[in-house]
């Protein structure tokens, strides 16, 4: 059997590639930043194998309906239950 580390290691780092390229067209460093964080977030997503369309929805949900601050630990990708209440 292959292993399937170098594989891995050329992905992630053909995310990270692609990842650069696409800041360019951020239109600002914030921009920039902001476009970061999101690829940040998915690839945490990926990582722990939670679909990234459900968290995205659940957690800005949560944020908008006030969930507090003290508990944004609670809704990382890699601690985010589905469904968890404030």
């Amino acid at each position: 059997m292959r292993n399937p580390q170098p594989y891995r290691r050329y992905s992630s780092s053909r995310r990270v590639a692609i990842g650069r390229k696409n800041y360019l067209f951020a239109g600002s460093d914030k921009g920039a930043e902001r476009i970061a964080v999101a690829y940040t977030l998915l690839a945490t997503c990926h990582m722990n194998g939670v679909n990234p369309q459900a968290y995205l929805t659940d957690v800005i949900e949560k944020l908008q309906n006030g969930w507090p601050q003290a508990r944004l630990d609670e809704i990382l990708p890699d601690r985010w239950q589905p469904g968890l209440t404030r």
